[in-house]
């Protein structure tokens, strides 16, 4: 149990901190303005959301589930902070599928975005990130 535990929190460090760096990329990729930026960050920005984010994301969600499934679910499934972890998780869900459009604009040269909106949203993640250990950790209700 706390081996999957402390996978799961290791897996969920490293979407976090995808989901915390990404829009940070997209930041200076609004500000560039000469292509070998461009195409650098593009780099960047693909290899961040593919080769950490959605594996942290997957494998989050693979030992989650496994936690949930072997004995979580038993004995918290009927508490709401359950269920309102797990309504914050899909919303950070629908937060990462996001990025993933803003990659394919970036990608596409049809970044439709200045660089402070990218800021504002470089802090959502943490919202989520502190409603979701504080329901985890604390389970106030």
């Amino acid at each position: 149990m706390l081996w999957l535990k402390a996978l799961h929190l290791i897996f969920m460090v490293t979407w976090f901190a995808g989901l915390f760096y990404l829009p940070r990329l997209y930041v200076y990729h609004a500000m560039s303005s000469d292509e070998i930026s461009n195409e650098r960050f593009k780099v960047m920005e693909r290899k961040l959301y593919y080769g950490i984010m959605t594996p942290g994301m997957i494998f989050t969600f693979v030992f989650g589930i496994w936690m949930l499934t072997d004995y979580a679910w038993d004995i918290y499934g009927k508490s709401g902070w359950l269920h309102a972890k797990l309504s914050l998780l899909l919303i950070t869900v629908i937060y990462h599928v996001v990025c993933g459009k803003w990659l394919i604009d970036f990608k596409q040269d049809r970044n439709r975005h200045s660089h402070v909106y990218y800021r504002w949203m470089n802090e959502v993640p943490v919202l989520f990130l502190v409603g979701i250990i504080i329901l985890a950790v604390v389970k106030p209700f």
